[in-house]
């Protein structure tokens, strides 16, 4: 869902600004750093929901290479890391020029974020309790150890009963494997191809900012009076 929400909100910001009065450097200065710290939300919350050993050297490297040293400073030293991104694209948001009803459209993808992450924290904090866990293995080794009893009878058609192996180690396999399925749902943001995602986000934020108006082919209308009250300041 915050790989949707991503995109939307780049679009969106690139669609909304108001260039009237910014050269393009400083359309593209901007609308890049809404792009970076979209970016570092999804980023740092990839890290909040993995282990520290599996993730922390490589988070903390890219931050130092795509955002500015101060910023990234303040998000690896930050308590809560996706808040503290999420409060950096609040403040490139706000730093656009657009009229502020096309900017609070703007901010409803961020408090989607937010919801998203507190979706997310408590799937991973929220785990099957451990006694059902170790209870369900228990019983599983339990019935698969006694299986061969009850199959007995049923392979007296092979030679010494030996085909029996063979179909024991097969279901042993299917249901095993189906129980580690379970249980790495329980976590599955170690299971997801996360970083993957992180990077596919930074990629299309990048090319959607990189767009804009008339570059495909069609000159953009001026804005129209009737249309000043999405255009003007407050």
């Amino acid at each position: 869902m915050n790989i949707n929400h991503t995109r939307d909100l780049v679009r969106m910001a690139n669609c909304f600004y108001d260039g009237r009065d910014a050269s393009a450097e400083q359309r593209s200065d901007q609308l890049n750093h809404v792009a970076l710290c979209t970016w570092a939300f999804v980023r740092a919350m990839k890290r909040h929901l993995s282990p520290e050993e599996e993730d922390e050297s490589d988070f903390v490297a890219e931050l130092y290479d795509n955002l500015p040293p101060s910023q990234a400073e303040k998000i690896v030293a930050a308590a809560h890391r996706p808040n503290a991104a999420l409060q950096d694209l609040s403040y490139a948001i706000d730093d656009l020029p657009m009229h502020f009803v096309r900017k609070n459209q703007v901010q409803t993808a961020v408090t989607i974020f937010e919801d998203n992450l507190g979706s997310s924290e408590r799937l991973l904090t929220s785990p099957v309790p451990l006694f059902y866990s170790r209870h369900l293995a228990r019983f599983l080794s339990i019935w698969l150890i006694l299986l061969p009893l009850g199959l007995y009878d049923s392979f007296s058609s092979s030679w010494n009963h030996l085909a029996l192996i063979p179909a024991t180690a097969v279901i042993s396999t299917m249901l095993f494997g189906i129980e580690e399925i379970g249980t790495q749902l329980e976590e599955p943001f170690t299971v997801l191809p996360m970083q993957a995602f992180c990077d596919k986000i930074y990629n299309w934020c990048m090319e959607i900012v990189s767009w804009t108006p008339g570059d495909n082919g069609r000159p953009m209308k001026e804005v129209r009076l009737d249309h000043a009250y999405f255009t003007d300041g407050e």
